[in-house]
């Protein structure tokens, strides 16, 4: 049985009239675009996706996953679904595990605003990184496979699969401490003085990049399908914050789940090693490296600092749309009460890199 947590972000809710769409004009799209389509279609809204709205479609050829902008003033390069779909619809010839992707429609007279339509993977979500209804072997299974397909996807060939140019050259941390920097100001409804010290630290401390992979932004336990029966990986999900750019922003930011304590959600701080089976981070870095041939990893804690700017910079954007009444999850209220939180454990991992 799911937890609460679990349930609210996997479960469907009934479709509020604010994020209502037009199934007629849907279908009519689908009948076009997606091979062996047939309506009539029903629909249900997935009760997490903050960011981008989600939707599941029914018909009588199956089940279909809709991904849409939301509603209302965005913010520039947000919820950008039509990068989603270009990196999906890369990988998924390449093996890499994403869903089928069926189609991207850009314009905004069907439903509204952009959307795709992809494949709806049947299997596992899992929410409580430390997956407590399982044994130690079958722990270490899991986080080996998340581990793996993490290499696996910063081992790809970003140009044959059609994204060379999915990410601009040079420094990715520069841009994304640009980048999150401007959407954290454009978001802004307060004075931080943590989030002040750390646009100063980051810039001028920038490690040098040495590989170039795609980036999935968000990798986590709970972005991903398993099989229903073993610890594989079926499906990675929400390539929202997908670029090109250092493999090392993935790799820190899936460790984040090791200092984080146990709420729940991805965090296993003080929970590792032999009595639970899941991995030390020692033990995540070195099978990491060896997939992708790399003889170790900087000292993590500027990655650390970075990842935790950036999710203040995210979630700052959920406390705006809050304040401008287009937020649409009932869980977005929760989560900016977190901004507060972020920012200071940001600077505390820049006072441990040296700030």
């Amino acid at each position: 049985m799911m937890d609460g947590a679990q349930s609210a972000w996997t479960g469907t809710i009934e479709v509020e009239e604010r994020d209502q769409i037009d199934l007629d004009k849907l279908a009519a799209w689908m009948t076009g675009n997606v091979a062996r389509f047939a309506g009539p279609l029903r629909y249900a809204k997935f009760a997490g996706g903050q960011s981008n709205p989600t939707y599941r479609l029914s018909s009588p050829s199956g089940d279909y996953v809709l991904r849409r902008k939301p509603f209302g003033p965005l913010l520039p390069s947000a919820h950008a679904v039509d990068r989603e779909y270009r990196v999906i619809a890369g990988l998924h010839p390449t093996g890499f595990p994403v869903p089928r992707p069926y189609g991207l429609c850009e314009n905004p007279d069907v439903i509204g605003s952009a959307f795709y339509v992809m494949e709806m993977v049947v299997g596992r979500t899992l929410w409580d990184g430390t997956l407590p209804d399982m044994m130690p072997p079958q722990r270490r299974a899991h986080y080996d496979a998340i581990t793996d397909t993490l290499a696996a996807l910063h081992n790809v060939d970003y140009g044959a699969a059609g994204l060379e140019a999915y990410g601009k050259p040079g420094n990715y941390f520069e841009r994304q401490v640009g980048r999150w920097t401007k959407q954290y100001r454009a978001s802004e409804t307060e004075h931080m003085d943590s989030v002040e010290r750390l646009i100063e630290w980051l810039p001028a401390t920038l490690p040098q990049q040495t590989r170039t992979s795609i980036v999935h932004g968000d990798y986590r336990i709970d972005n991903m399908i398993f099989a229903p029966d073993a610890p594989r990986v079926i499906a990675v999900l929400d390539w929202e914050l997908s670029t090109l750019g250092d493999p090392l922003a993935d790799f820190s930011y899936y460790l984040m789940s090791w200092v984080t304590k146990p709420e729940g959600r991805s965090g296993v701080e003080g929970k590792t090693g032999p009595e639970t089976g899941i991995p030390t981070v020692e033990e995540i870095v070195e099978r990491y490296c060896a997939a992708t041939k790399r003889d170790g990893v900087p000292d993590l804690n500027w990655y650390f600092a970075y990842n935790l700017f950036r999710l203040t910079g995210i979630v700052q954007g959920i406390k705006k749309r809050i304040v401008d009444g287009t937020a649409s999850s009932a869980q977005a209220e929760k989560s900016a009460a977190g901004v507060y939180r972020l920012a200071d454990a940001a600077w505390g991992f820049a006072q441990k890199a040296g700030a």
